[in-house]
């Protein structure tokens, strides 16, 4: 079995969460559980915690102890031990809040993104200049080395969107985050536009919220949802600029896929959207 890790990865502390889960709907201790498989109680202990990594074969050894008859569930836990190589985040890590860091790994593995933001432009839609300008006003203030250092971060992560097989991306802005100057005019028009160009790709989504429509749920913060190869392994996020934590209890996943389905239903169409963009980009 693989040595323990001084940073388990969020997959890792994932797959670990749902074992336990498994165990825990089988109704057995840790301890009842390593006599069946024939480990000790630190071991069971550990790999749930995400400290110890585990093979697929123990993956699904472990599922038939506790007697989980979903195959699809199964195998894709299974699938979540493959990647033993640490992901380009991994350098950011010690430098940045942690929970940007286990953002960029969710999305590198998600097999849908949606993302609703009411006051920035989400940032695997933002452009270099816009993202520096965002950064420029952060509390506290960055000193602008690190403030480099997040913007080449978060533009390594929208690399996910140029693969030859993309996820899908549904993108719910609000108008008033079409309307911020972040970094002047130039800046802003120059983020429109790139809105614009990236709402023509073929995985992407970009509706708008109007100002002159009606009240939508959650107004407050900004959601980031992403979609694992079950909807059990599901994510939320919330403000995760600040390194906000991972949601991933069923009954709270149900809430952000409501949430979010009721602020696309309030938004313009994708044509109507790119017109509103479009018309608010010619007034800069």
């Amino acid at each position: 079995m693989p040595p323990s890790s001084p940073l388990p990865t969020v997959r890792r502390r994932r797959l670990g969460v749902e074992l336990r889960r498994l165990r825990e709907r089988a109704d057995l201790s840790a301890t009842e559980a390593a006599a069946l498989l024939g480990v000790t109680q630190s071991r069971i202990s550990n790999i749930e915690a995400g400290r110890y990594g585990v093979s697929a074969d123990r993956v699904r050894a472990f599922a038939r102890a506790y007697d989980c008859s979903d195959k699809e569930l199964v195998d894709a836990l299974a699938a979540m031990t493959g990647d033993r190589k640490r992901g380009w985040w991994e350098e950011y890590r010690e430098s940045l809040p942690t929970g940007l860091s286990d953002l960029a790994e969710l999305e590198h593995h998600a097999a849908a993104l949606r993302v609703a933001q009411v006051i920035n432009i989400p940032g695997l839609l933002q452009t270099t200049d816009y993202a520096r300008a965002v950064f420029r006003e952060a509390v506290p203030t960055l000193l602008p080395h690190e403030i480099e250092y997040r913007v080449s971060h978060r533009i390594k992560r929208q690399a996910i969107l140029y693969r030859d097989t993309p996820p899908a991306y549904t993108a719910i802005i609000h108008e008033a985050a079409l309307r911020m100057e972040f970094g002047g005019s130039t800046t802003a028009k120059a983020q429109l536009d790139h809105l614009l160009g990236m709402s023509e790709r073929d995985n992407i989504t970009i509706v708008v919220i109007p100002f002159n429509g009606t009240a939508f749920p959650s107004s407050g913060h900004g959601v980031d949802y992403l979609s694992g190869a079950v909807p059990q392994l599901d994510t939320a996020l919330l403000d995760v600029a600040e390194g906000g934590a991972c949601i991933d209890s069923a009954a709270k996943l149900e809430k952000y896929r409501l949430i979010l389905d009721r602020m696309k239903n309030v938004a313009l169409s994708p044509r109507a959207s790119r017109d509103l963009i479009h018309r608010i980009g010619q007034g800069f």
